[in-house]
């Protein structure tokens, strides 16, 4: 009878666990979109992604503390030296909007400057403290000279990320 039992829990654990494929590696395979991506935190698809140009319209439009749920496309100029723990991206007139990582869930390559990205997230608009802009001047490696010309608060575009779609280098 104790064999029957011991078959028994073993033939039911099988039964359970069957078809409960970890789905993180099905769910999304970056050669499928004809561009490969390598994704940092939730996957994401490059589809629907805005353009700079429209991102930037959006913030334009928005007062400090408003925020919007969006997907968009842009060019690295900057990433955290100590631990890529946030990045810049290039927008359209000029701007830059600070992306972090939604609970540092994750974090990005530090040598990715002038890579294209797909972000998912929530854009926002905040005003940065001189001791933040100092800060994440310092994080980018400014020189102390730069870091001691930052003396007035700034309106700012940040986004926090969810998902991240770095493009491969060829």
């Amino acid at each position: 009878m104790k064999k029957f039992n011991v078959t028994l829990v073993v033939l039911l654990f099988v039964f359970v666990c069957k078809g409960q494929e970890d789905d993180q590696y099905l769910a999304f395979d970056p050669s499928d979109v004809g561009f490969a991506y390598t994704v940092y935190g939730e996957q994401i698809m490059p589809e629907d992604a805005i353009s700079t140009t429209e991102l930037s319209k959006n913030y334009a439009n928005m007062s400090v503390n408003d925020s919007v749920q969006t997907k968009f496309r842009a060019t690295v100029t900057d990433v955290c030296k100590a631990k890529g723990c946030w990045m810049k991206l290039q927008l359209e007139d000029g701007n830059e909007a600070m992306v972090r990582f939604k609970d540092y869930g994750f974090f990005m390559p530090m040598d990715i400057e002038g890579r294209e990205v797909v972000v998912n997230g929530q854009a926002f608009v905040t005003e940065m403290s001189i001791e933040d802009q100092k800060h994440y001047a310092k994080d980018g490696g400014r020189s102390e000279a730069e870091i001691a010309k930052i003396a007035a608060p700034r309106k700012t575009y940040g986004f926090e990320a969810d998902g991240v779609l770095l493009a491969n280098q060829d």
